[in-house]
């Protein structure tokens, strides 16, 4: 079994990193863990700062482009709504 990289487990583990994850990070590097796990914690590690830093933003940006799409779909339904209503109105006055 590989030995692992003290100097990067005493750092991700002084960076609040769980113990069991910070072992398997450090065992990767120096090639004795599956690259696989390493991989997939560090997406997750990712994850979770991609998420912070939306928080920290104001919120997801997946909220704020639904809210633009939406607005532009309230625009448009208005926009159809007035025109069916201008055409209603043409041909009430000819009558």
């Amino acid at each position: 079994m590989a030995k692992r990289d003290e100097d990067l487990f005493k750092s991700l583990r002084a960076r609040g990193v769980r113990k069991k994850i910070a072992g398997e990070l450090s065992r990767a590097t120096r090639g004795g863990a599956s690259p696989k796990v390493a991989r997939k914690a560090v997406a997750d590690l990712a994850s979770v700062v991609g998420e912070v830093q939306d928080r920290l933003r104001g919120g997801p940006e997946k909220r704020s482009a639904a809210a633009r799409k939406a607005a532009k779909t309230r625009k448009l339904k208005a926009k159809r709504r007035s025109g069916a209503a201008k055409k209603a109105a043409r041909t009430r006055s000819r009558s």
